[in-house]
This record gives C-alpha cells, structure tokens and sequence, in this order.
C-alpha cells in the first residue's frame, strides 16, 4: 500500500468515552518543521553491548543505542525509549535521531522483551498476572515464573549499569546526573516505548515520578474472556496526568482495547494522538500498523510533538 504522507494525524480529544465505546472529536496537531538550525545539529552515536556495561547479562544482548546532540551535550535532558516484543533498539533510529535534535539525550535500550505480556497472561485466571509479569521485568523482584529475566537483567538494572558503563566510558559526560545512588533518577528521564515497551513505560510511571511518558500503541494487558483490562492499570499513578502522552493508529488491530486502556489509564484526552498514515510499499505482518507508529519518516512532527522541546524541560 503506497504511502500517504499528505495526510495529517489527527488529536483526538475524547469527548465521552465510556469502556468500549465512545465520541471522538478531531483537531489537527500542529506540524513545524525543523529548523534549518535544528536539521544541523550532528549526532554522536554510540552502541554498547548490554554484556559490556554488565557481564551478567547473558541473554537478549543486541546492542544499546545511544544519541547525544553535539549541541547540548552533557546538558540535555535523557530519553529512553523500550523497544516492542521481538523489537531491537536500531529499530527506532530515526525516531531517537529526531528527538535528539530536540535536546534530549535518547537510548534505544535492549531488554528481555520475550515471551510478551499478553502472550504469558492473557489466557491466565489471575487478574494480577500482567501487573507481576511487569514488575519482574522492570525491577525483578516478583514472580520468576511468569516472566523468567533474572534480576541481573532487568529494566532498571540494565538501565543503570548501562549509565555507570557510560559515564566511565565518557568521564566528561556527566552521565552519572541520571542515577541516584545504584537507581535511576527518574526525575530526569523521559520514559517511552512500544507496544510491550510502552506497557512497562506506563507501569515504571505509575510508581516513579518521571519527567514524562510517552506510550506508543500500547498497554492493552487484558485476562479472560470477554476481554477485562488487567486492574493494575486503573491504579494511581506517582507521574502527575500533565506527563503523560501516548498515541495508537486508527488501524491497528488492537485499536479499541489501546483506547479502553489509556482511558483507564487516565491519559489526558488532548494528550493522545490518533496516527492514520498508510505503510510503506510491501510492509507485512499480522498488525503492520502497530509498528509503523515509530518507523515512518511522516511521523516526525508527531514524534516532536510528544516528547517536547528538550529546552523547555531543563
């Protein structure tokens, strides 16, 4: 299907949403360029094994991405984006590449991304299991049975290790301003993902005050039948509402849980972007609009408009 990149994404502010149904009106979202200044700004780019910030990491060892703006250097604020199930951080190079030009330090950051969320819960009785399968992911003190990453290997563990290995690497980088102690700070960081990487973005955002979320078609964790949004994502959040921001395309297949699950969410209803361009020549694939939220090059105003000026967060 051949592209169509004249045609706008849509804001869609949620009007009366209820559970599964709903009105949404539509307004255009701004679309600047960047400018000649901002399409000059040269990119450092580094890639590091997970292994070689921690040799415990045995498993899913593609490499991290890491972009810097020359510009801003050890100034700007970090944006870290968790890839999708089967996903790899160079995935999303165009994505990080553009947001860098906006301030931000970006990491494209690998994880165990499988088995995935719905795959491991959705046919399970336990309205908790997506909740616990998260949390052994990110921090790795739940239940080893449900998502098998040892601690070593996980979220935040490999964040931090990573920002050491980094801010041994670049001593004038100053990258150890985004740790507090052995933990990430998250009050300096931008937590964002896709689709599974999304899921765990909204889920460290509820219980850690970051500088923003920015959700990419996802979490849709759900358990029996008919399908019940997994409780964990009704529970309070620790990020205030004003922080969060998410987008999901008007195709994909999942569209209408995406849509239940960031109403629960609490997401605020002109804080969510409705992507509609159509793919690229031959993509394929079960649910090809789901990944091409972060892939195509017509997205690029959006995916400033989500993350924001890095300036304005300094």
């Amino acid at each position: 299907m051949k592209r169509n990149t004249s045609r706008t994404v849509s804001l869609i502010l949620l009007t009366l949403l209820a559970l599964g149904t709903g009105s949404v009106s539509a307004a255009e979202v701004p679309t600047e360029q960047l400018s000649r200044s901002e399409q000059a700004i040269a990119l450092s780019i580094t890639w590091v094994k997970p292994s070689d910030a921690d040799p415990e990491v045995t498993h899913f060892d593609d490499p991290n991405l890491v972009i810097v703006p020359e510009q801003t250097g050890a100034r700007g604020p970090l944006a870290i984006f968790l890839p999708g199930s089967n996903g790899r951080p160079a995935n999303v190079r165009l994505l990080l590449s553009t947001i860098a030009r906006q301030g931000y330090r970006a990491i494209g950051l690998e994880y165990n991304d499988e088995p995935s969320v719905v795959q491991t819960c959705s046919h399970n009785v336990d309205p908790n299991c997506s909740s616990l399968f998260r949390r052994q992911r990110i921090y790795g003190d739940a239940d080893g049975s449900l998502a098998s990453n040892p601690a070593a290997e996980s979220i935040t563990r490999r964040l931090t290790k990573l920002l050491q290995y980094l801010n041994r690497l670049q001593p004038d980088g100053h990258w150890g301003r985004y740790l507090n102690g052995d933990h990430p700070d998250w009050s300096q960081i931008v937590i964002s993902g896709l689709s599974q990487g999304a899921g765990m973005s909204a889920y460290i955002a509820q219980r850690e005050s970051v500088a923003r979320v920015v959700l990419f078609s996802s979490p849709w964790d759900f358990y029996g039948q008919p399908r019940k949004l997994a409780p964990w994502l009704a529970g309070p959040s620790v990020t205030p509402p004003e922080r969060w921001f998410a987008e999901f395309h008007r195709r994909e297949a999942t569209a209408p849980l995406i849509e239940r699950a960031y109403y629960t969410l609490r997401i605020p209803q002109d804080h969510i972007l409705v992507f509609d361009l159509d793919l690229a020549a031959g993509s394929r694939g079960q649910n090809p609009f789901h990944g091409s939220t972060v892939k195509l090059p017509g997205y690029e105003p959006q995916w400033r408009w989500l993350y924001g000026s890095a300036v304005t967060r300094e």
